[in-house]
């Protein structure tokens, strides 16, 4: 069964129980009211008999025997408000010795449990729908022990309850059915936010993920809405995170797929050149170049992969550098090759000693200062520092190439992202080397800072963390 149909039930079930309970203890309690007010006057009927039965006996000048007795009450008449009063004395055994009026019982019936000395009363039902209180009290005069009997008709008394109960039970139907309806409107507004919240919550799974729903109250289903919407809205930035990440990896493969394909193409062409047509040796050796130069250029790329996964799985353990050597040699390196090009290469380091990796450091140098290598066009200047920092050291790569326009900078380092694709796979370049670079700063702690201004140069700063001055 639905929570809106087990609160509309509970309603109307409790409404209608307590209604019902209310209604018969107060009906019961009217009843037994005017019950207690007739048996009042009833003993007051019977009271006021005895103290006439009693006078009469002390005005007889001799002592009475049964029959004398059973002629002297006949002749006693009592008259009130509603009447004559009829009684009868009976004795012991029930049989009437005297008698005013007709009594429509007989008084074995009750004097027979009367306790002894003791006076009582009972419902009496004589048939035909007539209902009459009939009470009892011991008489005890010289002639023996007699029991004086009188009554009072309650019918109308039990009518007036039966027509109670059948008015209350046609009232309870009507009450019912008006807190059935507004049970059905309290209902409905009450679990009005449950539905939104259902509906979100089937919307959400169907894939819309951007479904809130309004909070109206401080209640606990407004907590319970509040609380859902900052489920849902947690849940939309896990799921949007989960598909940038896919599709990060889609361009991450595509781009790969789209990277190796150029140096295999040339591979496998030059290849079956030298495989299906005879040659001179100087084709052979220029096939050859191209296909030694291409399988470079795989195995750089390969390796670079390689690193990316591995970079994601290990952590290394760093030592104490001398930053001032570990910049000359890296710079050294590097210096003939930039000086055949017609690049002038400056050092300058700070000394300290910060703790590094210092292979995978020497990775971010090389990558950092060949792609200011490549971003020089002819002749030019590259500098590479060492600057001592207040919280650690700075290596900072400065060249004064073509630059970086502004709205590429914030790409750069991701995987296969190239700000002039020709011009980079022309030298070789495969969009990797600074996102490798990314990966080995942060394994360090570290962050990585450029600035360009376009046609002027580029200046790229590594910001690590620790260490101490030499």
């Amino acid at each position: 069964m639905k929570l809106f149909w087990k609160l509309f039930c509970s309603m109307v079930v409790i409404t209608a129980l307590t209604c019902s309970l209310g209604g018969y203890v107060l009906i019961d309690q009217q009843f037994r009211t005017s019950l207690d007010r007739e048996v009042s006057a009833l003993y007051e009927e019977n009271d006021l008999l005895r103290y006439a039965l009693v006078r009469e006996l002390e005005l007889y000048p001799v002592a009475v025997d049964r029959n004398v007795l059973g002629d002297l009450f006949s002749k006693i008449s009592i008259t009130t408000g509603r009447g004559s009063v009829a009684f009868r004395v009976s004795d012991e055994t029930g049989a009437a010795v005297a008698a005013s009026g007709t009594l429509p019982m007989s008084a074995a019936s009750l004097t027979s449990q009367l306790p002894e000395g003791q006076r009582g009363w009972e419902l009496k039902n004589t048939g035909e729908d007539r209902v009459y209180l009939h009470a009892a009290s011991p008489l005890s005069l010289d002639a023996g022990t007699f029991y004086l009997e009188n009554c009072r008709e309650v019918t109308e008394l039990l009518t007036n309850r039966q027509s109670q109960y059948r008015s209350f039970f046609t009232l309870l139907l009507v009450l019912t059915a008006v807190v059935g309806v507004l049970s059905l409107a309290v209902t409905s507004v009450m679990l009005r936010p449950l539905s939104r919240l259902s509906t979100a919550t089937r919307r959400i799974a169907e894939g819309k993920l951007d479904q809130r729903v309004p909070v109206t109250s401080d209640d606990e289903l407004g907590h319970l809405s509040a609380d859902f919407n900052a489920m849902a809205a947690q849940l939309e930035a896990q799921v949007q995170e989960l598909k940038d990440a896919a599709q990060r990896q889609e361009d991450f493969i595509g781009s790969f797929a789209h990277e190796i394909k150029t140096p295999l193409t040339s591979i496998i062409g030059y290849a079956d050149l030298l495989r299906s047509r005879p040659a001179t040796p100087e084709q052979v050796l220029d096939s050859a170049g191209y296909i030694f130069s291409e399988g470079r250029r795989l195995e750089a790329l390969s390796l670079k992969l390689m690193d990316l996964i591995v970079l994601e799985k290990q952590s290394f353990p760093l030592h104490l550098v001398p930053m001032d050597a570990f910049l000359q040699r890296v710079g050294g390196a590097l210096r003939p090759a930039l000086e055949t090009s017609g690049i002038r290469l400056t050092i300058r380091a700070d000394a300290a000693k910060i703790p590094l990796e210092a292979d995978l450091m020497e990775t971010v140098c090389l990558n950092l200062l060949d792609n200011a290598r490549k971003a020089i066009d002819g002749s030019g200047t590259m500098i590479l520092e060492g600057v001592a920092e207040e919280t650690g050291y700075c290596i900072r790569v400065t060249d004064s190439g073509k630059g970086i326009p502004a709205a590429e900078l914030t790409r750069i380092t991701e995987a296969f992202y190239m700000v002039d694709k020709s011009r980079a796979r022309a030298q070789g370049g495969a969009g990797l080397g600074l996102t490798v670079c990314q990966r080995i700063i942060k394994l360090h702690g570290g962050t990585m800072e450029f600035r360009s201004i376009e046609g002027k140069g580029t200046q790229v700063c590594v910001h690590l963390k620790g260490g101490t001055l030499a």
